[in-house]
């Protein structure tokens, strides 16, 4: 996603919502209070744009994955760290041996804020060497955005669904590291493994519901074993597994 100049970016997050004047006269009058920054609403805004667009099919899967990722790679990460209170959230917790903890939060009920939001959100939370284990998903789009630490990231499109397993191909393997992203959708990258590589590490999902209307399949996640057999072309038949196998497993 090109870079865009900082007004070019407030017109098109907001459009006829809420305009950029707006947002500095409210931050101005601490309308926010101290934590929330008008650029950080500005992207909170757009992402929540995204998500409805992609829900009433305006928009792509392919091409949310691509606006997503550019928004989420122009996020100032203290600023969202401060919005969701992320010190607050974290203190104290104890993360599980396998596996990933979820914690749920809130963005703040602030001026210029959405009242609804139309994406599910969570944080998940890792020991070293655990992981959000390997899962693709049905009628999802999703974002993962590196809070914390260091992880390994694998994605693998979904060529096929088979009676007892999916044919996959790995996309992408390498290291994540504060501030990066990734997506998924029912058309690209549909398989994703994060692995923690330091501890704690922390990851901001989003998930927007039914981008596939029509699709025939229960919205949710599907779990898989992406070391299955190996196929010609680099392709893998990964066999269905449930859930607490993949934990025992992968987690």
């Amino acid at each position: 996603m090109d870079q865009i100049n900082r007004r070019e970016f407030s017109q098109q997050a907001l459009g006829s919502l809420l305009t950029y004047s707006l947002l500095e006269t409210l931050f101005a009058h601490n309308a926010f209070g101290k934590e929330v920054r008008p650029h950080t609403v500005e992207w909170l805004v757009h992402v929540n744009a995204l998500g409805r667009d992609a829900q009433q099919q305006k928009l792509s899967q392919l091409e949310w994955q691509k606006q997503i990722e550019g928004l989420f790679s122009q996020v100032n990460l203290p600023d969202l760290l401060n919005m969701i209170d992320f010190e607050q959230l974290t203190r104290n917790i104890k993360l599980v041996d396998r596996g990933a903890l979820s914690l749920s939060f809130k963005f703040p009920q602030v001026e210029g804020l959405p009242t609804h939001y139309v994406f599910g959100k969570q944080i998940f939370g890792l020991k070293q060497g655990r992981s959000v284990v390997p899962h693709g998903h049905n009628n999802m789009a999703t974002a993962f955005l590196i809070l914390k630490g260091d992880l390994r990231g694998r994605l693998y499109d979904r060529l096929e669904d088979l009676p007892n397993a999916y044919i996959i191909k790995p996309t992408l393997d390498r290291k994540f590291t504060p501030g990066e992203c990734s997506t998924i959708s029912d058309h690209k990258d549909n398989v994703h493994w994060f692995q923690a590589l330091t501890e704690p590490a922390f990851i901001f999902n989003i998930h927007v519901l039914n981008v596939s209307p029509g699709l025939g399949e229960p919205t949710g996640r599907v779990y898989l074993n992406p070391l299955g057999e190996k196929l010609a072309g680099g392709k893998i038949k990964a066999p269905h597994i449930d859930y607490h196998t993949s934990v025992q497993l992968f987690g």
